[in-house]
This record gives structure tokens, C-alpha cells and sequence, in this order.
């Protein structure tokens, strides 16, 4: 697959951002794109085989997708690319990061990592709930700090968003399935990360607890770890004016060289 084979959006003018959604899809980063947009370069792919696009055969792995928009970074000449990553988006985001770190210094295009309530490793005593078998109201109460506020009963919705998001869960499903919402040698590889990475994490997140949040955090090298009072698992949509002032922050930081 090259990088002219998915969906990607792309506003504003400034530093580069990947951003990066999670199962949910590309809807679920949309706020952050908008508001990224204004004094930024921001790129947001819509992953192969989300909302209804195709998953070629070859993508079957996280990594798989790291690989995909490093390349494309790569292609574009760009460099001091702040990635930020909710949910899923930060897993790759992960990977991204350690592909790009292998690399020479000069030959280096992140500059930066912003992981929001991101999976992907395992953490002894903190289990990734298993989303695939809750159903409506339960995903609700796992992953929002305020469910009767967010939550949507799937009988009101519409057939074409409900095949939207059928189509999202089993996409998810190979790719994250099995073993679940982890790659078991992440976590000890992520001291190959070589930039600056901040972890913001909503309180009340029952995905993927807060102490699972810590722990990824303390496997970089260079982390910060941001608990975010009154959200869940996408502090960004709970609590916008924290998560954006911390990501402004982010894009001011200067490009650490070597």
C-alpha cells in the first residue's frame, strides 16, 4: 500500500501534527484537528479499513500503519513532526516513534509524541477492559467520566452510522484482537523512543485505567504523565480546554537536535 491509497485531510500551515484517532474513528479528533489547524500543519489519515475504507492484506498490524505514515512524513520532507495518537492512534503512535528513532539523527522526521488514553503494551495488575464484549451502555460507563452525557442508544441511530461503526469494531478486531489491544514486546522497546513524550490521561477512564496510563509513561525514557480531572477515555471531547492548552504547549516546544 502507498501513502496515495488512504483518505487523509490535511489544514493549516506551521509546525507538522500526525494526528492519529482510535477506533472510533476520525470523527473522534476532529476538534483537535480544528482547533491544531490554526497555527499548525495538521495531517489526519483515516486509517485503512475505517469508516468503510479498505484494508489492504497487508495491513495486519499496528506497526503495519506506523510504517505506512512514517513513510508518508518521509515523503513529504517533513521534519520536527509533533505526533499526537488518542486511544489506538497513540499505539501507532507509539511504534511510529520507535521506527523513526532507529533511524540516523539527520535522518530523524518526529520531533515530538502526545499519547491521549493510548493501548498497546501490557501492564501487570492494570488489564485493558475488553470493549468487544460490552455493549452500548457499558462502553459508555467504561469510557466517559460523564456517560449519561455521552452515551447514544443505538436504536436512534441511523443504518449507515451503525455499518459505520460495525465496520470500525472488525477492523479493530484483526487488527487489535488477538492478543487484545497490545503487541506483548512494546513495552520493553520504548526506550528506543528518542524524542520528548507527554501522556495525558482522563481520571475516570475505565478502558485503560490510570495506572496503566503511569506505566506508559514511565517506559520512555523522556515522559511526562498528565492525569486529566473529569474525563474518561477521550479527555480531549470531556475536557477540551485541558487537553488543547497542554497540546499548544507541546507545539511551542523547540526541536530537540541528536
Amino acid at each position: 500500500m502507498t501513502t496515495e491509497q488512504f483518505l487523509l485531510a490535511e489544514a493549516g500551515t506551521g509546525r507538522p501534527v500526525l494526528l492519529l484517532h482510535g477506533g472510533g474513528g476520525p470523527a473522534t479528533v476532529a476538534p483537535l484537528a480544528a482547533h491544531l489547524a490554526r497555527t499548525a500543519h495538521v495531517l489526519s489519515p483515516v486509517h485503512p479499513g475505517w469508516d468503510g475504507t479498505e484494508r489492504p492484506a497487508g495491513i495486519t498490524r499496528m506497526a503495519d500503519l506506523a510504517a505506512l505514515y512514517l513513510d508518508l512524513l518521509r515523503r513529504r520532507g517533513l521534519r520536527d513532526v509533533l505526533v499526537v495518537g488518542s486511544s489506538l492512534g497513540g499505539w501507532i503512535g507509539a511504534e511510529l516513534a520507535l521506527l523513526d528513532g532507529a533511524q540516523a539523527p539527520r535522518e530523524r522526521v518526529v520531533g515530538g509524541l502526545v499519547l491521549i488514553d493510548a493501548v498497546g503494551i501490557g501492564v501487570d495488575g492494570e488489564p485493558l477492559t475488553d470493549v468487544f464484549a460490552l455493549d452500548a451502555r457499558g462502553l459508555a460507563e467504561h469510557s466517559w467520566h460523564d456517560p449519561d452525557r455521552f452515551f447514544v442508544d443505538p436504536a436512534t441511530l441511523p443504518p449507515a452510522e451503525l455499518a459505520r461503526r460495525r465496520g470500525n469494531l472488525a477492523t479493530m478486531q484483526v487488527l487489535a484482537g488477538d492478543p487484545y489491544m497490545y503487541d506483548p514486546g512494546l513495552r520493553e522497546r520504548l526506550s528506543g523512543v528518542r524524542v520528548p513524550v507527554l501522556v495525558l490521561w482522563g481520571e475516570s477512564d475505565r478502558v485503560a485505567t490510570p495506572g496503566y496510563g503511569a506505566a506508559y509513561a514511565g517506559s520512555f525514557p523522556d515522559a511526562r504523565f498528565v492525569p486529566v480531572p473529569g474525563a474518561g477515555h477521550l479527555p480531549h471531547l470531556e475536557r477540551p480546554a485541558e487537553v488543547l492548552a497542554h497540546l499548544d504547549a507541546e507545539l511551542r516546544r523547540p526541536l530537540r537536535t541528536g
